[in-house]
Order: C-alpha cells, then structure tokens, then sequence
C-alpha cells in the first residue's frame, strides 16, 4: 500500500486572495509598495515597505477620510479613487521609488487601481512604470453627464443617485465639488 502525501498549500492561496509569485517579484524590486484594494463601500492605500520580520505601513489613506475631513461623497467609483490616492501621496511626502501592487485586481486601463496610481503621481509621488488615465474618466463630468440623462427618469435617477440626494448632494455639481477637495488636499488644509 502507497501513502500518498498531499501538499496543503498556503490558505490566502487556496482563497485566491494572494498571488505569491507576483508578490515575491515585487518584494524582490526592493521598493516600497503603493497598495490600493476596494471594499464594497471603500477605497483604500497604503505604502508597504517589506522588512523579514513583516511588513510595515509607512502611510495610509482611506477614501471615507474624504468624508469627513473634505466633504467629499465617498463612494467606491474613479473620482474617489483619484483623490484618496492624491491624499496618500500628501501624507507620504519626500517617497522615492515606489511601485503599484494590485493584488489580484485585473489590471484594465482606466479602472479603480490605475486612476488611483494617476492621484498618486499627480500628489508628487514617483510611481515605477506608465499610468494614463483620461481626466475625464476621473474628474466626475461622466457622472454628472449621466444624471442630466437620467433626469427624465425620476425612478431611475433616485435608484442611481438616491444616496447623494439623502446627503444634500447635486449629482450635477459633483465635478465643481472634485476640484475644491481636490485644491484642499493639494494645499494641505
């Protein structure tokens, strides 16, 4: 009779959760790691530098901050995602090199990871590699666009957008917002 020996391997790789090929590749780099996951309701950024006895966090941000310090609606979509990356790059000022980890995201141009990495640089921050993001993906004229579109649809529009108006919030000025939390983070205040 013949044993047969099955190899368990790690638990966050059986999940899915965790690619260790690509994280050793990027631990390897020597850089510090700009991590950016999304949570059902949140965005959130870290700078992760790698040290054997575990990582450490060197700053983070977390898009419900916007609520509360800027006004800003925080939603999981790209205008949110560019400003929380804009306000990890104010926190983590003078950062050299650093390279963007999406987990297990698939890398799409324009989406949620890549349009955070774009507030990261635009916040003084050199990120390793090219990041293009069209601003009109991320400046939150493509969700007003929408909502005038929609007004003839009250149903719609209150299904879409019912949340922004249970907080005072004009769809149709979500952009004039963009750029006054956008000025706040960039000067600090």
């Amino acid at each position: 009779m013949v044993k047969v020996i099955r190899e368990v391997k790690f638990r966050r790789r059986r999940e899915g959760t965790t690619n260790y090929a690509k994280r050793l590749a990027l631990v390897k780099s020597g850089l510090d790691r700009v991590v950016v996951r999304k949570t059902n309701k949140r965005i959130l950024g870290q700078i992760i530098k790698y040290g054997e006895g575990g990582d450490s966090v060197r700053a983070s941000a977390d898009s419900a901050e916007l609520a509360k310090k800027y006004g800003w609606p925080s939603r999981r979509n790209r205008p949110t995602a560019y400003l929380t990356g804009l306000l990890l790059a104010k926190k983590a000022k003078n950062t050299a090199d650093v390279v963007l980890d999406i987990g297990i995201t698939t890398p799409i141009s324009g989406s949620i990871p890549f349009v955070f990495a774009k507030g990261c640089i635009d916040g003084g921050m050199k990120l390793r590699g090219s990041i293009d993001a069209k601003e009109e993906f991320y400046n939150a004229t493509h969700i007003a666009k929408h909502a005038e579109q929609l007004r003839a649809k009250p149903e719609e529009m209150k299904r879409q957008f019912g949340n922004y108006a249970a907080k005072s919030i004009d769809v149709q000025s979500l952009p004039k917002l963009f750029n006054e939390v956008k000025e706040k983070i960039l000067k600090g205040s």
